[in-house]
């Protein structure tokens, strides 16, 4: 992975000053929550399903190894071949060489954030190989030359006018007008497309889970074009993670039922496809070869320590849409393919703390992201694991170093601790203005917090200290 996280910091204001991607974030923070809430309280048994999807991941996790050979075993009994790749250079390489065996010059890709992890295009493009993303979202940025900034809208930054240049520039089209309304652009994507699809030698997507049970690798999406990469050309390639595997047909079921509400507040997404391996002898259409590649790339390391519940994650973006800070700032800021909470936690444990650690600290511990997280994974708690082996690493910056001992060394001395807290209440109140229903905000504070009051504000104190209210209520 191409990670650039060093710079979140410089990122992030870069990010509060781009006009479009910020109308986005706001649409998100304003629609996601809402249609998230409408669609899980329309379930009656969410609580037990996501306990039962809780159960189910970790059931899996415990018993990764197992599950993976049993759907080894299924995939190479329905004439597929499964491949292991311990690092994200070693499963390109693979890949690669499976384009090579199968004399393949064009290829074809459904979106997988497992392939931009691995820099799949990059490797393929250097072999001599056309790549063409066929997510529209996917497809859009890759004329671009940007990765995604969200996991399901990997073009959320991006204008509708900046879409349509990108078409001119790229499209050898003679056009009698700029390119500016959506339909258009929309249908002449297509037409572009359908030609890459005729043509394509090797399909290439993801898949969201792997059913040990049958061997089937699952694909959820809402577009279709992942059903068209694996069923058109003559060799399909699977690209996942080995966390992907689940136990059986009922746990998938379990899991199908939350990633869509979860993700984009509707019962199901519009096409969900669970491939078993090639075309069989009485079919007439469908890849004649299938391959699954599974990459650990650091995720085993992640088993049997406390970190390993962030491998229970579906993908379905809940986190990042409900986050403050992710909200703020998109995906890009992260500097890495994996952002929000969910990629704070997952980063580190890919590509290193060292290069990692502003990560996990770009995040207010809200809570929201557990909250809303439908296999429960506690990324507050993950957060704060990171921070500390940050800090005790020496990877925090010395000012941070210097205001965490500053704060330790006023724990130590309650007093001066309750009469430090008790001017910063009242200073707070005193820099608030007046807001709705009679409320006070802080709407920025003196030479400190800037890039938290470019795009938020806080409730100004009531009174006194949470200490000095505490004993008020005392008998």
């Amino acid at each position: 992975m191409d990670v650039k996280t060093a710079d979140f910091r410089q990122r992030a204001r870069a990010a509060l000053a781009q006009p479009t991607l910020q109308r986005s974030l706001q649409g998100m923070r304003r629609a996601m929550p809402a249609l998230r809430s409408a669609a899980l309280a329309a379930l009656p048994d969410h609580a037990a399903l996501r306990d039962r999807a809780r159960e189910s991941r970790d059931h899996a996790l415990a018993h990764l190894g197992h599950y993976l050979v049993a759907f080894e075993s299924r995939v190479r009994a329905a004439g597929g071949e499964v491949h292991w790749a311990r690092t994200g250079a070693e499963a390109g390489a693979i890949v690669a060489g499976l384009c090579e065996r199968a004399g393949a010059r064009r290829v074809i890709k459904s979106k997988s954030m497992v392939t931009e992890e691995i820099g799949l295009n990059a490797t393929l493009a250097a072999r001599g190989l056309q790549v063409t993303e066929t997510d529209l979202g996917e497809y859009i940025i890759q004329l671009r030359g940007e990765s995604p900034s969200h996991i399901l809208a990997p073009a959320l930054h991006v204008s509708l006018a900046e879409v349509g240049a990108a078409f001119e520039r790229h499209h050898r089209r003679s056009r009698t007008a700029p390119l500016t309304e959506a339909g258009a652009m929309l249908v002449e994507a297509r037409e572009e497309l359908r030609a890459v699809f005729r043509a394509a030698d090797v399909g290439i997507t993801g898949a969201n889970f792997l059913v040990a049970e049958t061997g089937a690798a699952v694909l959820v999406t809402n577009e279709g074009n992942a059903d068209l990469v694996a069923s058109l050309p003559a060799t399909h390639i699977v690209v996942t993670g080995i966390e992907k595997v689940v136990a059986t047909l009922d746990d998938l079921g379990v899991l199908l039922r939350l990633l869509a509400r979860s993700a984009i507040g509707e019962p199901l997404s519009s096409y969900t496809t669970l491939v078993h391996g090639p075309r069989r002898a009485t079919e007439a259409a469908g890849p004649a070869a299938f391959h699954v590649v599974l990459v650990d790339d650091g995720r085993s390391a992640l088993l049997g320590t406390p970190r390993q519940e962030i491998l229970r994650c579906i993908r379905c973006s809940a986190c990042l849409n409900h986050c403050p800070v992710y909200t703020a700032v998109g995906g890009h800021a992260y500097g890495s393919v994996y952002s929000g909470p969910m990629g704070a936690v997952l980063a580190p444990a890919i590509d290193g703390l060292a290069t990692t650690a502003q990560l996990p600290a770009a995040s207010t511990l809200c809570g929201r992201c557990e909250a809303v997280c439908p296999v429960a994974i506690p990324l507050p708690r993950l957060l704060r694991d990171w921070r500390g082996e940050a800090l005790r690493a020496g990877f925090t910056t010395p000012a941070w170093r210097r205001s965490l001992r500053l704060w330790q060394w006023l724990a130590a001395h309650p007093v001066l601790y309750r009469f430090v807290l008790g001017l910063a209440a009242g200073g707070l109140r005193l820099v608030s203005v007046p807001a709705r229903r009679g409320e006070r905000r802080i709407r920025r504070l003196p030479l400190v917090a800037r890039g938290w009051f470019a795009v938020r504000d806080l409730p100004a104190p009531e009174g006194g200290s949470f200490q000095a209210r505490w004993r008020a209520r005392q008998p």
